[in-house]
């Protein structure tokens, strides 16, 4: 099977401009391509997790790719699927986000060896002369073509200002650049980038008579058509800080039956045919074991084993009633806050973020939604005795484990 057979196979095809073109090349292993992040927060999400992959199977394929970290597009803001403006963020934070990227994606690309590269684009565009883009580039790009674009359209009637307008302008300068020094010969990215990338193929053609090619990818979406990596906290982060090992197991243990057959195949590295035989039989309880392997399988990903392994251990002391539940999340509670040994139940929820305040708290223990050590609590004025640890849980999915320090 092909690379590019496997991609099909996987659903992660979105739109191509030249699909025989761009099948041989990465078959070929021939593809210099590159893939853009731009730096809007200090750690990658699950968002950019799916492009991520996509560099990681066609390097080994035998391409090369060119990671792109956008600190000098992130000075402007992609106005692609968003309804306002982005916030604007000063260079300093910029800086800081490009350093913690780079960091992480060395976990999933290998850089070693000149097999791929990382490029800031604040190198080449922070230095560009404005009357030298309007008539250099500029005058290559057509308003009106431009305005028809959905990324455009969208944001139409609540105001598009200048500033964004110019977002396909930068990145298509960029693939322009990247074509010019690098011999990079695609671009691929999310299927929200498309108009942004037929710029770039584009501005090579006019500027240089050359062909060059662009590949969208399939957003990662549930079955009720959402962007799937968001949870009532926010996003699904990549750093282990601000997502931890277990919630990150957890919130891909949770998918929906109908979403775990597509983000097997999107997102791991599970052989394809084995997925596709999984998908045949799929029914009752096979779905949690599908749901297992992927969190197992992600969690290794992006955590490593040793984490994947102990997140497997934690969801099945809670869920299989073994196991070790060492490695479950814990919320410490001072013993100084106790009061003769014990605490009141909204406060625990409250102190364990179960709850974000007393009368969520209350709301949710009258709702008969709160266990401790599986005995469930419908007091709102119960003391919760804490000589040793207990095991808190809201609802079916979210619990810590509450010690006293």
């Amino acid at each position: 099977m092909t690379i590019f057979e496997e991609l099909k196979r996987r659903g992660l095809l979105a739109q191509l401009t030249d699909e025989k073109e761009i099948e041989e090349l990465i078959n070929a292993g021939k593809a210099t391509f590159y893939i853009g992040f731009d730096p809007t927060a200090d750690s990658l999400h699950v968002g950019h997790f799916m492009a991520l992959c996509l560099m990681k199977r066609l390097q080994e394929a035998g391409n090369k790719p060119i990671v792109l970290i956008g600190g000098g597009t992130a000075m402007i803001g992609d106005p692609s699927g968003k309804t306002d403006m982005r916030k604007m963020m000063t260079p300093e934070t910029i800086q800081h986000n490009v350093g913690c990227f780079k960091k992480q994606m060395s976990r999933f690309i290998d850089f070693s060896d000149d097999k791929a590269i990382i490029v800031n684009n604040a190198d080449w565009l922070m230095n560009l002369n404005y009357i030298e883009v309007l008539r250099e580039v500029g005058a290559h790009f057509s308003v009106n073509r431009m305005l028809s674009h959905e990324c455009y359209k969208q944001r139409m009637e609540r105001g598009l200002t200048f500033l964004e307008f110019n977002y396909m302008i930068m990145q298509s300068y960029d693939f322009y650049k990247l074509y010019q020094d690098y011999n990079c010969n695609m671009q691929f990215g999310g299927d929200d980038q498309w108009a942004n990338m037929l710029g770039g193929t584009e501005l090579i053609r006019r500027k240089l008579g050359k062909d060059a090619y662009a590949m969208t990818i399939t957003l990662l979406l549930n079955s009720e058509g959402k962007k799937m990596g968001k949870t009532e906290k926010g996003a699904v982060w990549l750093d282990p800080e601000k997502t931890s090992p277990y919630d990150f197991f957890q919130y891909w243990r949770n998918v929906d039956d109908a979403d775990v057959i597509k983000c097997l195949k999107m997102l791991t590295f599970v052989p394809v045919e084995q997925i596709e035989e999984m998908e045949k039989t799929m029914e009752g309880a096979q779905f949690n074991a599908a749901k297992e392997l992927l969190a197992y399988e992600l969690t290794k990903l992006v955590h490593g084993e040793e984490e994947a392994e102990k997140a497997k251990a934690a969801a099945k002391a809670l869920f299989g009633g073994n196991g070790d539940n060492e490695n479950m999340p814990v919320a410490e509670i001072s013993a100084a806050d106790l009061t003769d040994g014990a605490m009141g139940i909204l406060n625990i929820l409250v102190k364990a973020e179960l709850a974000p305040s007393i009368s969520e708290a209350r709301r949710l223990v009258q709702q008969g939604g709160i266990t401790v050590d599986d005995v469930k609590v419908s007091d709102p004025k119960a003391m919760i005795t804490l000589d040793k640890d207990i095991i808190v849980r809201k609802g079916k999915k979210a619990f810590k484990k509450v010690t006293v320090k």
